[in-house]
């Protein structure tokens, strides 16, 4: 085989993570028949032409052959859209690494609850129907509403630990919420939860009246939660994130199944004040409703299919209406 010199002899990707060249090869002969002469004829010929793509950080990787310029172009086009997603100054990863390790710095398993409620209320306000609200940043505009006393200081603690972030990578409230909140949870004890980068931040508040209210019964609950493309048994697994916290279930710094546990005994109905007062009117609708209360118990049960169940609906929340861009 006879390479040939060419422009696209080059790197087409280079990053932090992984490299790779093409070459044109073509064969040194290409034996073609002439109907004119009745005899085969010996060319050069450019249609025999194939590319040759092969790791450049290891030379002894297997190369991979595209004989078609179709290929060539779906390899440039994945290889252009790859590249975006990857910030200037690093992997996409790595800025995730970082801002784990700041926010584990301001977030304590005391301030835990209200990183996640801010997760909650930002993408909360998503509809599906008309595809508006979702996690866009917009509770930085919204503090000042009743539904969100007390998210300023759980905004401000975050803030801290977006400006070191920033310093080396600029990233978006969105994103930052969201990490925020996959990380209060596993401070408290809760599973591990992975989420992607790459939302983009609004410029205004989202709509008013948009967040389930919490005097809702199960059927307004399912209903809302509808609305939100999340399912029933979704909503059941979410709102178990309200095992820490002040709602009075189990240890407020604790990521675990307590909630469902003390729901089952509905301790709201005892004539003693202090556990009249666990939990809001939504909590106690949950065990009111018969579809409720199946996955209720089910998660009282099993603390793994809790986290595995929550960890599916976390990350389908944080992605609710987000806007994407490439880093």
């Amino acid at each position: 085989m006879t390479t040939i010199s060419s422009p696209l002899e080059t790197s087409l990707f280079r990053s932090s993570s992984f490299k790779f060249k093409c070459k044109l090869e073509s064969p040194a002969k290409t034996r073609l028949f002439s109907r004119a002469t009745g005899k085969h004829v010996v060319v050069r010929s450019s249609r025999a032409l194939r590319i040759r793509c092969s790791s450049s950080d290891d030379p002894g990787s297997t190369p991979v052959f595209l004989s078609s310029r179709r290929k060539l172009v779906v390899l440039l086009s994945t290889v252009q859209l790859l590249s975006q997603f990857l910030p200037p100054n690093g992997k996409a990863e790595d800025i995730h690494s970082v801002m784990q390790n700041e926010i584990r710095k301001v977030v304590t398993k005391g301030k835990a609850a209200g990183v996640l409620r801010l997760v909650f209320h930002d993408a909360g306000t998503f509809e599906l129907d008309d595809n508006t609200g979702g996690i866009n940043g917009s509770i930085a505009y919204e503090l000042e509403r009743p539904e969100n006393t007390g998210l300023k200081k759980s905004l401000k603690v975050l803030a801290k630990a977006k400006v070191n972030v920033d310093a080396i990578q600029p990233v978006s409230w969105a994103d930052m919420i969201a990490v925020a909140g996959s990380e209060a949870v596993s401070i408290c004890g809760g599973p591990t939860i992975l989420v992607a980068l790459g939302r983009t931040d609004t410029t205004q508040p989202d709509p008013e009246g948009k967040l389930p209210p919490e005097t809702l019964s199960a059927s307004g609950l399912k209903e809302c939660f509808k609305r939100k493309g999340f399912s029933t048994q979704e909503l059941v697994a979410l709102s178990g994130a309200h095992t820490i916290g002040s709602k009075g279930f189990g240890d407020p710094t604790i990521f675990d199944n307590a909630y469902y546990k003390i729901l089952l005994e509905k301790p709201w109905t005892s004539a003693s004040k202090m556990t009249s007062m666990v939990g809001l009117p939504s909590d106690h609708a949950l065990v009111e409703d018969d579809e409720c209360l199946r996955w209720v118990k089910q998660y009282a049960e099993d603390q793994d299919k809790f986290f595995k169940d929550f960890t599916s609906a976390y990350i389908k929340l944080v992605n609710s209406g987000a806007q994407r861009k490439l880093l």
